[in-house]
């Protein structure tokens, strides 16, 4: 596989993990009303930009993440202010549909006026001195400010994502991560479905000088039984077996080319665990529907408590900076993943769409549990916390994760340069 598959690969599965993830917040966030201005694949400098209907579609420079940017969560268009000179066009409906704040002596076909009120997001007026007479309009409720040749589309109170029921605000919010973990199931499934299923255990290689070799086992030797316990198709019983028996020999039955064989088999001691030095596979047959809905819910089970189990390591400070990997690091275990064929780029793809979804969920600033988070305290307190305050927890959190994230990229390149 060439050098450009593989990075086009790699790169379609960033593309479509971070726009799935982002969907989910703008499908239901346009659902619940809130105007979504922007929907961003990545951070940075805009390098792709179209507008369609509401929302501005961007690509940014930096793929290590994305945005969905509605109305009303940041501060969004320059204030106008009583007193201030503007320049208004009227549409057919006598509404305001355009407010000009700058080079108003280029406008054409406007009203030029001093403001005396103005209330965008509510009552919807503009009330203009114009050549000493009071004269005041109604707003379109789509009407565009434009300043510095850039158009905004003002937000009502009722567009903005502050103005509605905390239900609604979490759905917009939790359904990124739960986007992520619809993908990850769906794409389980598709490799059960390619894969099939064991319907034996056997050794695909045996590696030399190591215990397995040691033992007599050989290439494709079929594992019948241990200490008397079948084995069958279960390669999740073997590896824990062998684990767990390190320096105590046992009794393996095998099938040798069709014939019964007994071999003492004595699991070497490595890093506390018992290891064998084999690497296992197995015949294969196409899956039932029961065996596929089977298979998928034990990867995505068996997937989630690994992923949990990193993040309770990491919680509790047990890694060295060497364990943690960035964008650059993960690219390069994914460019690995997607040299071994499709089921196992897709099963990779599936594991970070999982990893995806649940670490959006923890509740560290800036992501989507601490927002949660600070929906759950506000229906609790029955009132919304000061959102300067919560943009600042939120802008903190924001900053340190990405000075680790420019820390474990850092690692990653000089990993990268001493091979």
């Amino acid at each position: 596989m060439s050098a450009i598959e593989v990075g086009l690969k790699v790169i379609l599965m960033f593309f479509i993990l971070v726009s799935i993830h982002e969907w989910g917040h703008f499908y239901f966030a346009k659902r619940a009303g809130i105007l979504v201005r922007e929907f961003a694949i990545g951070f940075g400098p805009k390098i792709f930009s179209y507008k369609k209907g509401e929302t501005r579609y961007t690509l940014r420079l930096l793929p290590i993440g994305g945005f969905v940017r509605m109305a009303g969560e940041d501060p969004e268009i320059v204030q106008v202010n009583p007193g201030q000179t503007i320049a208004i066009k009227l549409n057919k409906q006598n509404e305001v549909s355009s407010l000009f704040l700058d080079q108003l002596d280029r406008r054409s076909n406007v009203i030029l006026g001093v403001v005396e009120h103005i209330d965008l997001e509510r009552t919807l007026q503009v009330s203009l001195d114009v050549d000493g007479e009071r004269v005041t309009y109604p707003v379109d409720r789509e009407a565009m400010m434009v300043t510095k040749g850039v158009e905004t589309q003002i937000a009502p109170y009722d567009r903005q994502f502050g103005s509605k029921t905390v239900g609604k605000r979490a759905i917009a919010i939790v359904m990124g991560p739960v986007m992520n973990f619809l993908l990850a199931i769906v794409l389980f499934l598709i490799v059960v479905i390619m894969s099939g299923v064991f319907t034996n255990v056997k050794l695909d290689s045996v590696l030399a000088g190591k215990a397995g070799e040691k033992a007599g086992l050989q290439k494709g030797d079929i594992i019948i039984s241990i200490d008397n316990q079948p084995i069958g198709s279960d390669r999740e019983k073997l590896v824990t077996t062998i684990q767990s028996s390190a320096g105590k020999p046992m009794t393996w039955v095998i099938d040798r080319a069709g014939n019964p064989l007994t071999l003492q088999v004595t699991p070497e001691t490595e890093a506390g665990s018992g290891k064998l030095g084999v690497v296992i596979s197995g015949d294969r047959r196409s899956a039932s529907f029961s065996e596929v809905i089977t298979g998928t819910y034990e990867q995505v089970v068996g997937t989630t408590i690994g992923i949990v189990t990193g993040l309770q390591k990491l919680v509790m400070l047990q890694f060295k900076l060497d364990d943690l990997g960035g964008p650059v690091r993960t690219a390069q275990v994914s460019a690995q993943f997607a040299q071994m064929g499709i089921t196992v780029f897709l099963s990779w793809m599936a594991t970070l769409s999982l990893y995806l979804g649940i670490f959006n969920l923890l509740p560290i600033p800036a992501l989507d549990g601490s927002r949660l988070l600070f929906m759950g305290l506000e229906a609790l307190r029955g009132k919304p916390i000061d959102p300067n305050r919560e943009s600042m927890v939120h802008f903190v959190g924001f900053a340190l994760l990405m000075l680790l994230m420019v820390a474990v990229t850092y690692n990653d390149i000089l990993r990268l340069i001493k091979g």
